[in-house]
């Protein structure tokens, strides 16, 4: 079982979306029962609650389902996770500063492994409400991200 986590601040837009889509672009590949999905904050302000209404609103248009609960990122994801995937740069830093010394899961950002794109940063749409840029960036880089675990665990 590879397990892939999707990080941001609040756990509400980007890697509610992210997570989403990948769960979705793995399950299209029939590869749900091997790799686990999951999304956290590196926040605990909205612990709880589910995700952004514009998220919702994106992924049901593009008929992805997606219920999931936001929660923040915990010391056993480090040791539970293969991939942690932060959306922005800021994130990546709180992530790698968590991180334990003995962790051996992949932290990156998930637009490193976008083709196409010079942006290395998921924006937040919190604020803006580009939700749809979200979800193109996301999709790029989730199903590259396939493409590379896909690559590297034989699967």
């Amino acid at each position: 079982m590879v397990n892939v986590l999707f990080v941001c601040l609040g756990n509400i837009c980007r890697s509610p979306m992210a997570e989403g889509v990948f769960r979705q672009i793995v399950k299209d590949a029939g590869l749900e029962k091997q790799i686990h999905i999951d999304s956290a904050g590196t926040s605990s302000y909205h612990i709880g609650e589910s995700a952004h209404r514009g998220t919702l609103q994106t992924l049901k248009k593009h008929q992805i389902p997606y219920d999931g609960r936001a929660r923040q990122l915990a010391k056993e994801d480090f040791a539970k996770y293969d991939y942690i995937l932060a959306m922005d740069r800021s994130n990546f830093s709180t992530i790698r500063a968590r991180m334990p010394e003995n962790s051996a899961a992949k932290v990156a950002l998930l637009l490193d492994y976008a083709e196409g794109i010079a942006e290395k940063e998921v924006p937040d749409p919190y604020y803006d409400g580009r939700f749809e840029e979200v979800y193109q960036l996301v999709s790029n880089g989730a199903r590259n991200l396939l493409a590379a675990i896909r690559e590297e665990h034989g699967l």
